[in-house]
């Protein structure tokens, strides 16, 4: 559906579990007023032991104030493995990097390809990252400390075309930090 016949449209359009409408809308609002579009996310994380951390997500800032519509915090439990000598309480942190890539590149790609009337009816990632110890060991200051590579496969049932459908989930606010270099400002305080 183009954009002239979304206008012309009374009531809302969805389209891949989208409201393609409300992405318009969204849009238009944020042409309009483009402070809108400024959001700063939050998460709070506390050490548990070992290698076994704690984070919680919950409020954020977005569209012009705090948002309030999570009543619970979201959870998640950071670890290693036993041969990284911990006890997998959970994910090690390098893991929930491939899985929020996967998640943002996937929502991207639906989320785009229904603003341009690409019906997508499902979507499977395998995701693989090398990443060499030698790096977070100290041992080598030639060795880079995360990952060197992430490998996506993203498996699309869709008429849409493999390089648009690429194309549309590389809007991916998650695929922009992990390829890109950004500025991470780390502070410690002790008391």
């Amino acid at each position: 559906m183009s954009k002239s016949n979304l206008a012309q449209a009374e009531t809302p359009v969805t389209m891949n579990g989208v409201s393609v409408t409300g992405i318009f809308d969204t849009i238009a609002a944020v042409k309009k007023q483009p402070d809108l579009a400024e959001f700063r996310f939050r998460a709070t994380n506390r050490w548990i032991s070992g290698g076994h951390n704690r984070s919680s997500i919950q409020g954020f800032y977005g569209c012009g104030m705090e948002d309030t519509s999570r009543e619970k915090p979201f959870f998640f439990d950071a670890s290693e493995p036993p041969v990284l000598l911990a006890n997998n309480e959970g994910a090690n942190p390098v893991e929930f990097i491939l899985h929020a890539l996967a998640g943002c590149l996937t929502t991207t790609m639906v989320y785009h390809a229904a603003a341009r009337g690409i019906a997508i009816e499902g979507v499977e990632s395998s995701l693989e990252g090398d990443l060499d110890l030698r790096g977070f060991l100290g041992i080598s200051e030639e060795v880079r400390k995360g990952y060197r590579e992430i490998r996506v496969n993203m498996r699309v049932k869709s008429k849409g075309s493999p390089a648009v459908l690429r194309s549309l989930a590389q809007f991916s606010p998650v695929f922009d930090v992990v390829s890109r270099a950004l500025p991470v400002i780390v502070t410690v305080e002790t008391h």
